[in-house]
């Protein structure tokens, strides 16, 4: 073989080993691909039968039920457009609050009932973890002390 041959040999040899590195990646990549759907998406038929994927919006106000086992759940999201009821057994976040916004995981199961296996509870734009809070304060009265020894320099 001349060396043209051998390299030309390396090269393709090289780029098939990409491809099947890239064809690996973007497989792992799709199987745990998760997509969210609001409750009207679903109403639709826009979210998948047989795959997880995610609903979020409001928790609706008296809608939370538990049933006698304690750790299963019934709730009802909505998106002030419709409503799906979501099934879950285990324990829900502490921030986890009628009338407040939750993300759910799970399947949907018989009846259009979503049933979950994870539930996330979200905060609003204005939470702020109290290191965060602290830390911002300190450096703002930092900052403020800072300008008022500047001006009484001058």
């Amino acid at each position: 073989m001349k060396a043209r041959q051998q390299r030309i040999a390396l090269i393709v040899g090289g780029l098939a080993v990409l491809g099947i590195a890239a064809a690996l990646v973007l497989n792992a990549f799709q199987s745990n691909l998760v997509f969210f759907f609001s409750p009207t998406q679903v109403a639709s038929g826009e979210a998948p039968k047989d795959r997880v994927f995610r609903i979020g919006g409001m928790v609706k106000e008296g809608s939370l039920t538990r049933e006698a086992d304690g750790v299963t759940m019934r709730f009802v999201v909505t998106d002030t457009a419709r409503e799906m009821t979501v099934n879950y057994k285990g324990i829900l976040p502490d921030l986890f609050k009628e009338g407040k916004g939750v993300v759910a995981q799970g399947k949907l199961g018989a009846g259009d009932v979503f049933v979950a296996s994870e539930v996330l509870a979200k905060h609003d734009e204005n939470y702020m973890p109290p290191e965060a809070a602290k830390a911002l304060d300190d450096a703002g009265s930092r900052a403020v002390n800072e300008k008022a020894s500047h001006s009484l320099k001058q």
